[in-house]
């Protein structure tokens, strides 16, 4: 063989070397799961990471996703208690848990978990009635995730949550239910108006009365202050009148004061007289005259006495 051969030989050996190098490293990315059979048989799941195989022996035959998976849950047919048909659909979120499982577990561990929410969703449809599908969204979610769960555990599969996306009815039913939703928003809107009506009546007859009682209260406080100004004028009077009387008795008491009394009631007598007969063309004169000098007699007699 000559030299030109060998070499080609050798070149030959080492890119066969190379490849056989590069074929044995697989370089798992990060969240991510590659199942490895030996000869046709398990051998180990390779993790994120550097990770070195056999080559022709070993071989990568399958490789999984390890993130949440959201798979869409085509649309399918209902028909609820009471026999209306309404269009369910939603989204399915799960999680690949074990690899292997999910290699030899099943077949298409997506296809199965997809079937079993549509059976689920029909079963529990089925069992509501139209208004309660709309109402009753969190318990169909819950019953789909624990049914798909409970299913896809030997799959080494984990189902998280599951959403129903729309609930459609018939264009009949949402005609009717359009017509019952506008007649209840009218008939809430007539309760809200009357109730505004009510409150402000009640508000008005509320202000009418407080006016009312203000008034009252202002009107007794107005006849309470009278009273205490004609009780306050009539103590007044009262206590004036007392200190005249008492001190008229005192003048009384002292040297003259009888004789200025006397004197006193003859001039009102004398006055009254006089105005009487200026008054009227007839005088009458009072039967006992002497009464009259008496008193002239006194009313002289004390002013003689204060004029000496």
């Amino acid at each position: 063989m000559d030299v030109n051969a060998l070499t080609l030989v050798y070149a030959g050996l080492i890119l066969l070397a190379f490849i056989l190098f590069l074929s044995s490293i697989k370089v798992v990315p990060q969240r991510r799961a590659y199942i490895v059979e030996r000869l046709g048989k398990y051998r180990a799941t390779l993790v994120a990471g550097f990770n070195v195989i056999i080559p022709f022996i070993d071989k990568v035959r399958y490789r999984h996703t390890l993130k949440e998976q959201a798979i869409d849950v085509a649309s399918q047919i209902c028909i609820t208690r009471d026999n209306i048909s309404v269009e369910v659909d939603g989204i399915l979120y799960l999680q690949v848990i074990d690899a292997s499982k999910a290699s030899y577990g099943i077949d298409n561990y997506q296809f199965a978990s997809i079937q079993i929410a549509q059976t689920t969703m029909r079963s529990i449809i089925g069992k509501l009635e139209l208004d309660r599908t709309f109402e009753e969204r969190e318990t169909i979610n819950n019953s789909i995730v624990s049914a798909v769960d409970k299913a896809s555990d030997p799959w080494g599969v984990k189902v998280t949550r599951y959403e129903v996306k729309n609930i459609i009815p018939p264009q009949s039913i949402k005609d009717a239910m359009e017509k019952q939703m506008r007649a209840e928003r009218e008939k809430r809107a007539v309760i809200a108006e009357s109730e505004g009506e009510k409150q402000a009546k009640i508000n008005v007859a509320e202000g009418s009365k407080q006016q009312a009682i203000k008034v009252s209260e202002g009107e007794m406080q107005k006849r309470i202050n009278e009273a205490m100004g004609r009780s306050s004028e009539i103590e007044q009077v009262a206590k004036a009148t007392a200190n005249g009387i008492r001190a008229i008795a005192l003048a009384i008491n002292e040297k003259g004061g009888k004789d200025a009394v006397n004197l006193r009631i003859a001039e009102q007598y004398l006055t009254e007289f006089g105005k009487l007969a200026k008054e009227s063309n007839t005088l009458i004169m009072p039967s006992n005259l002497t009464d009259i000098s008496s008193i002239i007699a006194t009313a002289t007699k004390v002013f003689d006495a204060t004029k000496g």
